[in-house]
C-alpha cells in the first residue's frame, strides 16, 4: 500500500527538467505459521536515471525517521537564527 509520495523536481546543468520521486510503501504484519511477523517499510527513489529501493522493519523506518527528524528540526532552527540575525 503507498502510504505517501515526494515528487521533487529540479533542473540539471543544461537546464532540462527533472523528476526525482520518493514513495513510501507498507505490507501489513501478518502471521506465519501461528507467530506473529513485522510489517515492512518500503522506501523507493526514481528519477529518469535510475530505480532504488530499501526494504525496511519497523524498527528500522522508525530510526530512520527519528535522525530524518532531528536533522530536519536542527537546519530549521539554523534557518530560523539567520532571520534573527539578519533582523536584528
Amino acid at each position: 500500500m503507498i502510504e505517501d509520495e515526494i515528487v521533487h523536481w529540479w533542473k540539471d546543468e543544461k537546464g532540462e527538467q527533472h523528476k526525482t520521486v520518493l514513495k513510501v510503501e507498507s505490507e501489513d504484519v501478518k502471521e506465519v505459521n501461528g507467530y506473529p511477523r513485522d510489517g515492512i517499510v518500503f522506501v523507493r527513489v526514481s528519477n529518469s536515471t535510475g530505480y532504488a529501493a530499501i526494504k525496511l522493519s519497523p524498527a528500522e523506518a522508525l530510526q530512520v525517521s527519528t535522525q530524518l527528524l532531528q536533522v530536519a528540526k536542527e537546519l530549521l532552527n539554523k534557518k530560523r537564527d539567520l532571520w534573527h540575525k539578519m533582523e536584528d
